[in-house]
């Protein structure tokens, strides 16, 4: 996934910022961890090309820290020229940039090694100027809004280089009508401690006070349970323990199921309070409103998927087959179907499969591919200290940045072909828009990454002549669009019902989150899923739930990505020219626009059913595979 990158609006949140591939579980390749001495230059990134040393990096931290105060000068001044606030916004872009390079410098190089105190300090040093910064540009936007329109159109049509903000100022007069009053404005900034109260209840809750005991493991010790233990447990060919696991992972929940539906509640009333004050329609439309996304795409992928349910309870009845079981109960439906092989890759052969998959996304992009490889952007295995899991990340003037901890596993081959998606997604960008612009929206964040990767896992399909290497492929192409698609879908269900709720004036409570939460697991699972009577309170310790609407967008884009990889592979005439030009362009159109001149139209539900119709292919081919004699 990509680490997003900073913007002038954005303070940037480091522990909901980084990102952990999903699926990808860290093990070392040898019983010792390494030390990162150990590694070969030639499998670290190249932090240099950022900053060559510390000293240019505290240059440009004193530059930075030194020139705030020019902000200040513009204050109050926005509305009498537009010479002004073009000023003012090439300051704010200028000084945003060099802050972003010692932002990400210090993060990357704490990454290399967490255990380094003067790393540690860097990071803690940076994140304050960066806050100061924020600060010292917080009037920008509130000033620019009480500018009357028309003369800031005056202004645009007036000066050509503010022409090339435009679409800012145009998105900015759109969401005019929800920007109150200075004086509102700030009661709602001083009531933020409280309304990020059930937020924080729920984190300190269950990162902090929920203790969920012991389990016998496979090999007949006792282990304390863990969030990422329960996760590898769920996947254990072992029942007893998956079933153990189960049990005590939810039983710690019940201890607190009070609290937890008081906290979710407190969320839910929030974000009416909030849409409510801002004179939105609702809490969907709120949610939906800052990236101009209608809200037929989120009630059109509900519905398409609510349309076409039964691919998964094939997959449901095929898992019950498949495992010899009587019944089918949650904590079976990530049990492996098929013997584990442990077929693994060299770093290098991950290379030269992940450069053959992708060659239909033509040969300026793979060129672009074998140069991340061979230019310092990947920072490849796991080291003592080191960062987890992988992201994306990088700034507008340096290249990107890729942390792996390569295992040797199939999901990291995929992982790499993933985060160059982004790492290109974001280069393209970069050069083809100014720095304003240069960003992606968490509805497009994930597109061309998993385009990637769908492009890899068709390709493989397409060219493994082994059963088994086949029955493995097919397992991970299904598993992730359960995991991506169809849980997201159904999360977003939830939420959509649980607003709907609050804002019919509906009372909440443990017993009303946990029927809800079943009926609609249930719904998507189909009738030969058994859930257990600890097994509904899913609704009520998730995290999504508390960011309102936003992960069906895991969803939209990974069926826009299915979509325009079959256009890719299919060769439809000038798609894979439409596909590059969407690679490089940011947030200067909105994206739905943007999907829709890529040839993919979220407003109608042709993309979801194509992914939904490949799914029900893949099970169909699985269940032959593993039923024939």
């Amino acid at each position: 996934m990509q680490r997003q990158n900073l913007n002038k609006s954005l303070i940037l949140l480091l522990a909901i910022v980084l990102a952990v591939i999903s699926a990808v579980t860290v093990v070392s390749q040898t019983a010792t961890v390494p030390q990162r001495s150990d590694i070969d230059d030639k499998y670290k990134w190249k932090v240099e090309d950022m900053y060559v040393d510390l000293d240019a990096w505290e240059k440009d931290f004193n530059y930075v820290k030194e020139n705030l105060s020019r902000l200040g000068e513009f204050k109050g001044h926005l509305g009498e020229s537009a010479e002004m606030i073009l000023g003012c916004l090439q300051l704010s872009d200028h000084l945003n940039t060099v802050n972003d390079n010692l932002f990400v410098y210090a993060y990357l190089k704490l990454d290399e090694d967490n255990r380094v105190s003067a790393c540690q300090e860097l990071t803690g040093r940076i994140s304050t100027l960066n806050a100061e910064l924020g600060e010292a540009e917080s009037f920008i936007e509130p000033e620019l809004l009480s500018v009357d329109s028309e003369k800031l159109q005056s202004f645009l049509n007036g000066n050509d280089e503010l022409e090339a903000y435009r679409f800012y100022f145009e998105n900015l007069i759109r969401q005019k009508q929800h920007i109150l009053s200075p004086g509102e404005e700030t009661i709602l900034a001083l009531a933020e401690p409280v309304t990020d109260a059930p937020e924080e209840i729920f984190t300190m809750l269950t990162a902090a006070d929920v203790s969920w005991g012991t389990v016998i493991a496979e090999d007949g010790n006792e282990v304390e349970l863990t969030r990422g233990r329960y996760e590898r447990f769920a996947e254990s060919p072992d029942r007893r323990l998956r079933r153990d696991a189960n049990r005590v992972y939810n039983e710690a929940y019940l201890k607190y199921l009070n609290t937890l539906s008081a906290s979710l509640a407190g969320s839910l009333k929030k974000d009416y309070f909030l849409m409510k004050a801002r004179g939105y329609n609702s809490c969907l439309e709120s949610s939906l409103s800052e990236n101009n996304i209608p809200t037929s795409v989120f009630y059109n992928l509900i519905d398409a998927v609510n349309a076409n349910l039964e691919p998964l309870h094939k997959w449901t009845a095929l898992r019950k087959k498949i495992l010899k079981l009587d019944t089918l109960y949650t904590y079976d439906l990530y049990a492996p179907l098929i013997a584990e092989r442990k077929k693994e890759y060299t770093y290098e052969e991950a290379l030269e499969i992940v450069l053959n998959g992708l060659r239909p996304m033509g040969d300026r992009y793979v060129a672009d591919v074998e140069k991340g490889f061979s230019s310092g952007w990947i920072d490849v295995f796991e080291t003592q200290g080191k960062g987890t899991g992988g992201y994306e990340w990088g700034t507008y003037t340096s290249h990107p940045y890729i942390l792996m901890n390569y295992n040797g596993t199939l999901e990291w081959v995929f992982a790499i072909a993933h985060e160059m998606g982004h790492a290109l997604h974001e280069d393209y960008t970069n050069r083809n828009e100014p720095y304003h612009y240069a960003d992606h929206s968490l509805f497009l964040a994930e597109v061309a990454s998993t385009c990637n990767e769908a492009i890899l896992m068709k390709h493989l399909l397409q060219n493994t002549r082994d059963k088994n290497e086949k029955i493995t492929l097919l397992n991970y192409y299904i598993e992730q669009i359960v995991g991506t698609f169809y849980t997201q879908v159904m999360y977003s269900e939830f939420e959509r019902a649980v607003h709907e709720r609050v804002e019919s004036g509906g009372a909440f409570s443990a017993d009303y989150f946990r029927e809800t939460y079943r009926d609609i697991y249930q719904k998507y699972w189909g009738p030969e899923l058994v859930i257990g009577p600890i097994n509904d309170m899913g609704g009520m310790r998730i995290s999504h739930f508390y960011r309102q609407f936003y992960v069906y967008q895991y969803a939209t884009g990974y069926a826009a990505a299915q979509l325009m990889s079959k256009k890719i592979l299919s060769g439809e005439n000038g798609f894979l020219d439409t596909y590059h030009k969407f690679l490089a362009t940011g947030r200067s159109k909105y994206p739905v626009e943007l999907l829709k001149e890529a040839g993919v139209d979220m407003t109608t539900p042709e993309a979801v059913n194509y992914t939904l119709k490949l799914f029900g292919e893949l099970v169909d081919e699985m269940e032959r595979l593993l039923t024939e004699g």
